[in-house]
């Protein structure tokens, strides 16, 4: 991985990071099991991530409703996982698709269909973006819409020179750090 040229990930660090990473990292990944909650259309694990990702954007689910929803058919009003739902349907179309721009864009448009007007899903935004604490301060200020495609190319870019290099498992957790 030293010799690939990214542009946005930094990988100074990679060497020291590997000598703080038990070799035996392997094995222990490889010993890890899904959920015996999971069958094949339905993946416990996605659940979770799809839930807390929602709670800390605002949505207002508990785990154990949205995986009763998902594996027993409970029915909840839409509104209450209609927006899970997506989040977990874009994270499964991700895990089945290839890692590109185009499959991005679809990704985006499943995650927005419930959130986004039809014009906005899988378009870069133009407006400024930005996300305010509960009393009004901004606490995280977006890529300028003005630099978001130029930003894009680099992330399409590192994640393409990702694709073709052959990543050990430790230098593979320590881009996941």
């Amino acid at each position: 991985m030293d010799e690939t040229q990214f542009e946005i990930l930094p990988v100074t660090l990679v060497n020291q990071h590997h000598d703080q990473i038990d070799d035996s990292i392997s094995a222990k990944f490889a010993d890890l099991k899904d959920s015996e909650l999971s069958v094949d259309s339905f993946s416990f694990y996605t659940s979770v991530s799809a839930v807390f990702s929602s709670r800390i954007e605002g949505e207002n689910i508990e785990l154990d409703s949205f995986v009763k929803h998902k594996l027993m058919g409970v029915q909840f009003t839409p509104d209450h996982t209609q927006k899970i739902d997506d989040l977990y349907d874009a994270y499964q179309f991700a895990r089945q698709s290839a890692l590109n721009a185009d499959t991005i864009k679809q990704a985006h448009i499943l995650l927005t269909s419930h959130i986004l007007q039809k014009h906005q899903q899988g378009v870069l935004r133009t407006g400024n973006m930005f996300v305010t604490t509960s009393n009004g301060k901004i606490e995280y200020v977006a890529c300028a819409p003005g630099s978001l495609a130029a930003e894009l190319d680099k992330l399409y870019n590192d994640i393409a020179a990702l694709i073709s290099t052959q990543l050990t498992i430790k230098e593979v957790f320590f881009l996941l750090r």
